[in-house]
C-alpha cells in the first residue's frame, strides 16, 4: 500500500499505521483522513493482520489536530458535511472495526488526533504527549465524536471541563482519567505497544472481535449490549477457534488459533 501522508509496516502479525505530515505536526487534512480509511478497511480484511497500532511521525505530534485551513470558509451546510462523512470513514469506521487498533500517542493529540486516539479501542501515551480538545477557542465544537467519546471516557464533569476551557492535559493526568491505558517514555512506547499487540495476537481474533462489538453496543442509544454479548457468546460456540481453545485447555497445550 502506498500513500502520500502514511507509512505502512509489518512485524509479527502487526500493521502498524504512521501518519507522516511532520512539517504539519502529523494534522488531519481530507486526504490524509480518506487515506486511513482506505488503509484500515485493507489491513482489516488481511486474515494475516492480527492487531493495528496507529501512531504519528517524530517525537513532537501523534497528531495535532486537523488542518484549518481547509475548512476555514466552510457554510453551515458543508460543515456538518465535513463531519458527518468524518464520523462515517474514519471515526465511528475504526471503532466499529474488528481488528484491535492500539493508539500509540507521541506527542500532542488535540483536536482531531485526540478524536482518532479515543476512536482507537485502546490508547498508551509516551510521558511527554499532551492531549485536548481546543476547537471551542476557534469558534467550533469537536466534529468527529470528541463529545462523546471523550465523556464515555472521562466521565461528563471532565469532559465539560476540557472541551470548555480548552486546555490539554498532561499523560499523567490523562492516565488519572482513564484516558489513556499506560504511560512509558518515547523510547519505550512502540515496544510497549508491540508488547501488548503480541499479548493480543496469541488470543482468538474471532473472540476478540466478538467482545469489541459487545463491549461497544453498550455505548450505542438503542441497542442492548446485553443480548450483543448472549448473542455473541453463542455465536463463538460454532467456531473453529473455539474447538481449538477448548482442545488445547483440555490437553494442556498452547492454542493454536485459526481465526475462523
Amino acid at each position: 500500500m502506498n500513500f502520500e501522508n502514511l507509512l505502512i509496516s509489518r512485524e509479527n502479525g502487526c500493521a502498524i499505521i504512521t501518519i507522516n505530515r511532520p512539517k504539519k505536526l502529523n494534522a488531519l487534512n481530507i486526504e490524509t483522513i480518506e487515506e486511513l480509511h482506505d488503509a484500515f478497511k485493507k489491513l482489516d480484511s488481511d486474515s494475516s493482520v492480527k492487531t493495528i497500532l496507529i501512531t504519528g511521525s517524530g517525537e513532537k505530534a501523534f497528531v495535532a489536530g486537523a488542518d484549518i485551513s481547509e475548512f476555514a470558509h466552510f457554510s453551515v451546510e458543508e460543515g456538518e458535511d465535513l463531519s458527518r462523512r468524518g464520523q462515517e470513514i474514519l471515526f465511528d469506521f475504526v471503532e466499529n472495526l474488528s481488528t484491535p487498533v492500539i493508539a500509540a500517542v507521541n506527542g500532542f493529540a488535540l483536536g482531531g488526533g485526540l478524536e482518532l486516539a479515543m476512536a482507537s479501542h485502546f490508547r498508551i501515551a509516551s510521558d511527554n504527549a499532551k492531549m485536548g480538545l481546543p476547537e471551542v477557542s476557534l469558534g467550533v465544537i469537536p466534529g468527529y465524536g470528541g463529545t462523546q467519546r471523550l465523556a464515555q471516557l472521562v466521565g461528563k464533569g471532565r469532559a465539560m471541563e476540557m472541551v470548555m476551557t480548552a486546555g490539554m492535559i498532561s499523560a499523567e493526568e490523562a492516565n488519572k482519567f482513564g484516558l489513556v491505558n499506560h504511560i512509558t517514555t518515547q523510547e519505550e512506547l512502540l515496544p510497549l505497544a508491540m508488547k501488548l499487540a503480541a499479548k493480543i495476537s496469541r488470543n482468538s481474533s474471532i473472540a476478540i472481535s466478538a467482545a469489541m462489538k459487545a463491549i461497544n453496543d453498550n455505548y450505542k442509544d438503542g441497542v442492548n449490549g446485553f443480548e450483543t454479548e448472549i448473542s455473541e457468546f453463542g455465536h463463538c460456540f460454532g467456531t473453529e477457534d473455539f474447538k481449538e481453545g477448548t482442545s488445547a485447555f483440555l490437553e494442556k497445550r498452547s492454542a493454536n488459533f485459526p481465526g475462523k
